[in-house]
C-alpha cells in the first residue's frame, strides 16, 4: 500500500497550541514541532499533507511551516466535536486513499537507521489494511493513549494482529482486555501517535457523526474496523514524546540534545543542574 497523503491534527483545545512550540534539533537547527513533524512526513516520501487546525489559527501555522506551504492544506475544524471529528473533517482531503495520521502533540527520535515514520511506511508497503504504530507502555501511562489487544504475527517480529481497541483504559481493564503474549507484567501496546488507515475508518466515522452526533471520537471506528477486517500494528524502534504530558517538551527537547552532537556537553548541563538543585 503506497501513501501519498497525511493528516496532521492540530484542532483540540489543549493541542493546538503545542505544535507551535519550537525546539532545537539533534543538527542544532531550531524549529516549531510542526515543522518536525512535517520534515518526517516528506523525508518519508509523502507528496502531500492537511493539517487540522482550530478557527483563528491559520496565521500562526502558516509561519509555522512557512518552508513547507507548497506541500500543505490547512483545514479548519469549526467546532471542538471530538477527535474523530477532526479527522473527519480531512475526508475532502483524503478521498478513497490510504493516509498516515499523525498526532501534532507527539515527537520521535529512532533508533534505528530508519526515521520512525518510516519504520511504519515500510511495514504498510506489505498489507492493504490499516497498520498501527505501537509501542510497550507502563501502566501508569495508559490514561494518555488508546490500548490494543492482540496476537504475534507469526515470524514477524514486532507485528501484531490487532482483536480490541481501547481508549485510555484503567488498568484493571486492561489487564482484564488487553494483555498481549510476550509483553512484560504491567506493560501494554499503546499507540504510538500515528497510523497508517484507510476509508473504511473514514467511512465508519461518517456514519457515526451521522447517526450520533458529537461528540466524535476516534478509536471506536478503528476498534470497528479491527472487527471487520486485517488490522496490524507493528512495533517501533525508537521513542515517542508526548509534548501533552507534564515536562513532555522538556522531555523532548533533552532527547534530541542528546542525540546530536552536543551530547556530553548537554550531559555535563545536566550533572550541574542536578547537583546545584539537590536538597
Amino acid at each position: 500500500m503506497k501513501i501519498k497523503k497525511a493528516v496532521i491534527t492540530a484542532a483540540g483545545p489543549q493541542q493546538q497550541h503545542l505544535p507551535l512550540q519550537t525546539l532545537v534539533s539533534p543538527d542544532g537547527e531550531t524549529k516549531t514541532v510542526a515543522a518536525f513533524l512535517l520534515d518526517e512526513i516528506f523525508a518519508s516520501g509523502i507528496e502531500s499533507a492537511a493539517i487540522i487546525i482550530a478557527p483563528g489559527t491559520q496565521g500562526d501555522f502558516t509561519s509555522a511551516v512557512a518552508q513547507h506551504l507548497d506541500k500543505i492544506t490547512l483545514i479548519e475544524q469549526s467546532e471542538p466535536l471530538g477527535y474523530g471529528h477532526a479527522v473527519l473533517q480531512a475526508r475532502p482531503f483524503t478521498g478513497s486513499d490510504p493516509f498516515l495520521l499523525m498526532m501534532s502533540d507527539h515527537l520521535y527520535l529512532s533508533f534505528a537507521k530508519k526515521s520512525c515514520l518510516q519504520q511504519l511506511m515500510a511495514f504498510a508497503a506489505q498489507t492493504d489494511g490499516p497498520v498501527s504504530a505501537v509501542q510497550p507502555t507502563h501502566e501508569s501511562k495508559l490514561p494518555f493513549y488508546g490500548t490494543i489487544a492482540g496476537t504475534p504475527v507469526p515470524g514477524l517480529q514486532g507485528l501484531y494482529e490487532v482483536s480490541r481497541i481501547i481508549e485510555k483504559p484503567t488498568p484493571t481493564v486492561a489487564e482484564q482486555e488487553l494483555i498481549v503474549p510476550g509483553l512484560r507484567s504491567g506493560n501494554y501496546l499503546c499507540f504510538f501517535g500515528m497510523h497508517i488507515l484507510n476509508h473504511a475508518v473514514m467511512d465508519h466515522l461518517e456514519k457515526s457523526f451521522a447517526e450520533n452526533g458529537a461528540p466524535l471520537a476516534l478509536t471506536p471506528s478503528l476498534d470497528a474496523v479491527a472487527d471487520a477486517e486485517r488490522y496490524l500494528a507493528c512495533e517501533i524502534e525508537g521513542l515517542r514524546f508526548n509534548i501533552e504530558e507534564p515536562y513532555g517538551l522538556l522531555r523532548a527537547q533533552l532527547g534530541m540534545a542528546l542525540a546530536g552532537e552536543s551530547r556530553d556537553e548537554v550531559m555535563g548541563t545536566m550533572i550541574e543542574l542536578i547537583g546545584a538543585t539537590r536538597r
